[in-house]
């Protein structure tokens, strides 16, 4: 190799050193910067839970009154709609596997809410079987919830879905299925009848501040052996070799 195109390999080596060190460096604080935001967000949504509990009157009507009051605790009166009950698959708890229990609760104005009531266990040996839940319908009941955009969601493969079991729920599909004028939000329940067959061990909520803290040291980590690998085979072990050489 001729002595200019040496140096021009070197050059081109430091300059694709420096662009992986700098993109990367970029992409951990940007990590950081989203870390921050999320921090302030998981500030909001605790403040919002300290705050007093809502009423049905209070409870937003538009997609746009839902923002303000995710993770605000309301308490309302209504009667379930059992007939309209779904069980959302592939919903584990406390290392079990099992289903997400959804009821609109009707309420006196005649509009209806979904309400993730609980969990309850899946039959392992028969997919199919419905889990024994306590649904009175003829009762007005109250219900203590935190208010949550909508159902709990998992990756959707795109399959059709039909009858009691889905694996997600979109509320305005909800609303053309049961025929109720459904709100734009959803609740979960958080107090509720021992004898439902129904467990409420939600995890608190969480905007996953840690997992974006995880990610920048990965990119950081990544920038430095970089940079790391550039001084040693670029600095320091040409150096070495040509003193070994002089010796």
């Amino acid at each position: 190799m001729t002595l200019s195109r040496h140096r021009h390999h070197r050059w081109v080596i430091l300059l694709a050193a420096l662009l992986s060190v700098a993109g990367t460096a970029r992409l951990g604080v940007w990590q950081l910067d989203r870390a921050t935001e999320k921090t302030s967000r998981q500030a909001l949504l605790d403040a919002r839970h300290q705050m007093p509990e809502l009423g049905a009157a209070d409870l937003a009507r538009t997609p746009d009154e839902v923002e303000a009051q995710v993770q605000r605790r309301i308490r309302l009166q209504g009667r379930w709609v059992g007939r309209a009950t779904l069980f959302l698959d592939n919903r584990p708890m406390n290392g079990r596997v099992g289903f997400h229990v959804v009821t609109p609760l009707q309420l006196a104005d005649g509009t209806a809410v979904l309400v993730e009531r609980g969990w309850a266990p899946r039959n392992a040996l028969r997919r199919e079987d419905l889990p024994p839940v306590q649904t009175p319908e003829t009762d007005s009941v109250t219900v203590v919830a935190r208010i949550i955009p909508a159902p709990s969601r998992l990756f959707d493969f795109g399959g059709l879905e039909t009858g009691p079991i889905r694996q997600n729920l979109d509320i305005a599909a909800a609303a053309r299925a049961s025929g109720l004028s459904l709100r734009p939000v959803a609740l979960l329940q958080t107090e509720g009848p021992p004898d439902d067959g129904l467990l409420r061990q939600w995890t608190a909520p969480s905007t996953g501040v840690d997992k974006h803290h995880g990610y920048a040291v990965q990119w950081f980590a990544l920038s430095a052996l970089i940079a790391g690998l550039y001084v040693w085979f670029q600095l320091i072990r040409p150096r070495r070799q040509a003193a070994s050489h002089v010796a």
